[in-house]
């Protein structure tokens, strides 16, 4: 596939900046020339960019489940640069527990950080890009925005839910020249799987064994992919006059993601007479 830089720098906004994926982007894009307003929950754990990077970086505090904060966030990176190029929805955690499991708060929790706080970001955001004429939307999604897994089904859920909001937002969108990627990483070797980026449920005891074969796995997943591999392939995407809706990181997602729509259609063809008889 071919790409076309525009040897343009670009300004950036990117929600969780801190750690994962957020940080080795952040970093990669300061490295490359580009400016960025780096956010975070703590703005102590992103404070050193200020050091090392000086005026291209704009370190600002965030939750993205506050939307006084989102929009004042917003307001002081665009007056502070000028403009916005790319907004880059990233903050978010998993909530591990069965279905069983997991109580409505941790749901409601969950979905705060994961879905409605992205959509308070773009909804901030689109009123400057609209008047700018251009702008590109990132979020970071998942492979499990295609497939869910046992034990994280919520989590599996959100990115759902995410994936449908930003395919519908970019043909809404489209009409202004704003453009709309969904990233989305396979298994990497970032915080993700830590404490720091999960919220256990306390559990039955019935399910322990299940999840414990659950983890193991994860473990052994979590290895696979090393993060810094990634930032050249986000760069393709936002320097590209052409860019894709969803973009898959790493080698072991499109196998995955190939069989579950292979089973899907087969089940939806098997069943086809049943559901034609159904239209009356």
């Amino acid at each position: 596939m071919e790409y076309k830089s525009k040897n343009k720098e670009k300004i950036w906004f990117i929600t969780g900046s801190s750690r994962g994926f957020g940080r080795v982007w952040t970093e990669a894009i300061l490295q490359r020339g580009d400016k960025v307003a780096a956010t975070a929950r703590d703005p102590q754990s992103i404070s050193d960019l200020n050091q090392r990077y000086g005026d291209s970086v704009l370190t600002l505090k965030l939750d993205v489940t506050k939307p006084g904060e989102v929009k004042s966030a917003i307001e002081a990176a665009h007056t502070h640069f000028g403009r916005l190029d790319v907004i880059l929805n990233n903050a978010g955690y998993s909530l591990v527990g069965t279905i069983e499991e997991v109580d409505a708060d941790s749901i409601r929790k969950l979905y705060e950080t994961n879905v409605i706080g992205p959509v308070s970001v773009i909804q901030a955001a689109l009123p400057i890009l609209r008047k700018q004429g251009y702008g590109h939307i990132l979020g970071t999604s998942s492979g499990l925005g295609h497939l869910a897994y046992p034990v994280i089904g919520y989590y599996c859920s959100s990115k759902w839910a995410f994936e449908a909001i930003h395919e519908s937002l970019a043909k809404e969108v489209e009409q202004f020249g704003i453009k709309v990627t969904i990233i989305e990483p396979g298994a990497y070797a970032t915080e993700f799987g830590s404490h720091k980026s999960l919220d256990i449920a306390e559990g039955s005891r019935v399910y322990d064994v299940y999840k414990k074969e659950f983890f193991d796995q994860m473990i052994i997943s979590l290895v696979q992919g090393d993060p810094k591999a990634t930032p050249q392939a986000v760069f393709k995407i936002v320097d590209t006059d052409n860019p894709p809706l969803r973009l898959s990181l790493g080698r072991y997602n499109l196998p995955e993601i190939r069989q579950a729509y292979s089973e899907r259609l087969k089940t939806w063809e098997d069943w086809a007479e049943v559901s034609n008889e159904a239209q009356g």
